[in-house]
């Protein structure tokens, strides 16, 4: 299993957060590696997240959660 955390925000602030802006994928969906799956709003602009592996995504977050960086906010099997 493959955690995939919330982005790093800021190198100066721990407790710095980020939004779950837009999903790209639904719960249960196959995932390729590279594969974007979502986006996370923070101040100004967008970070993608990419599938770091391959398999079936597991979401623990919704969109528009508010979410510390390093913040898992899905799996994959």
């Amino acid at each position: 299993m493959t955690e995939i955390p919330c982005p790093i925000i800021s190198d100066t602030d721990p407790d710095a957060e980020g939004v779950v802006a837009t999903w790209f994928v639904t719960d249960g969906d196959q995932v390729r590696e590279g594969d974007l799956i979502a986006e996370v709003a923070v101040d100004k602009v967008d970070m993608e997240i990419p599938a770091p592996a391959s398999g079936v995504i597991r979401l623990l977050a919704k969109e528009g959660d508010a979410l510390t960086q390093g913040t898992v906010v899905a799996r994959i099997e």
